[in-house]
């Protein structure tokens, strides 16, 4: 069976090798560097066995891109430190949408607003819009990547016709299919980041209930967030395009 390995980091500024890669399953690193094929060299290596690799890296790889512990213990916040940090980030605030629905927003009465008449209305005085509304007439962004099925659920109907109102108080709402996000190995995760500095990892259930909020500091997973997001920005659509192609779909 195939390792389930996740590229870590490489400090190459060029052809992305050397690089480190973590095995999901064992938590084994996959460090990928030059072969060390020398004889000379080889037999000054100890305990090296006959079925095993020698590669060189330099030191700065190990440093700055290995795991600084085998088990990390998550840094949990509660809502209200979570809601804050949509108030003090300095520059960007950005997020990958990837579940197919939120028990939150099936309980929102737009939502069921939405079910009776297709179309959701609009408080443009919600505490969520007045807040986003400043930071982007502070020439901060908002912005974020969801990932929908094809076809769509309810609940990722209700998100695309609502992202007009988020678009309204200046967020940058955007689209891909799932074989789309999928195809560019992005990561099923839902998460937040600030400034490129700081990540809120959501977890949920498995109906859909947002069960805690864990921030992540560390510079290597930062870095494997900020790579996903720039990856998902380049492939994502406009909400308006990709409503357009899910209406010519239906």
């Amino acid at each position: 069976m195939a390792r389930q390995l996740r590229f870590t980091g490489t400090d190459s500024k060029v052809d992305g090798c050397p690089a480190l890669h973590a095995d999901e399953g064992t938590g084994e690193i996959i460090v990928q560097g030059t072969p060390v094929t020398d004889p000379e060299d080889l037999d000054q290596l100890q305990h090296f066995g006959p079925n095993e690799a020698a590669v060189a890296v330099p030191r700065e790889l190990l440093v700055n891109w290995g795991p600084k512990e085998m088990e990390r213990v998550p840094e949990l916040v509660d809502r209200g430190t979570f809601r804050r940090l949509f108030e003090n980030f300095k520059h960007t605030a950005w997020r990958l949408e990837t579940r197919r629905g939120y028990a939150s927003d099936r309980q929102d009465p737009d939502f069921q607003a939405f079910l009776a008449t297709g179309s959701s209305p609009f408080d443009p005085n919600e505490p969520w819009f007045v807040n986003i509304r400043a930071q982007t007439n502070a020439g901060k962004t908002v912005s974020r990547v969801r990932i929908t099925d094809n076809p769509p659920t309810q609940e990722q109907l209700f998100l695309l016709d609502y992202a007009r109102h988020n678009a309204s108080v200046g967020e940058d709402i955007r689209y891909m299919w799932r074989e789309d996000a999928d195809r560019g190995a992005l990561p099923a995760e839902d998460f937040w980041i600030f400034d490129s500095r700081l990540v809120a990892l959501l977890h949920f259930d498995d109906e859909d209930n947002l069960l805690n909020i864990e921030l992540v500091t560390e510079p290597a997973e930062v870095v494997r967030y900020a790579v996903a997001r720039d990856a998902a920005m380049y492939d994502a659509l406009p909400f308006d395009q990709f409503a357009a192609q899910v209406c010519a779909t239906e």
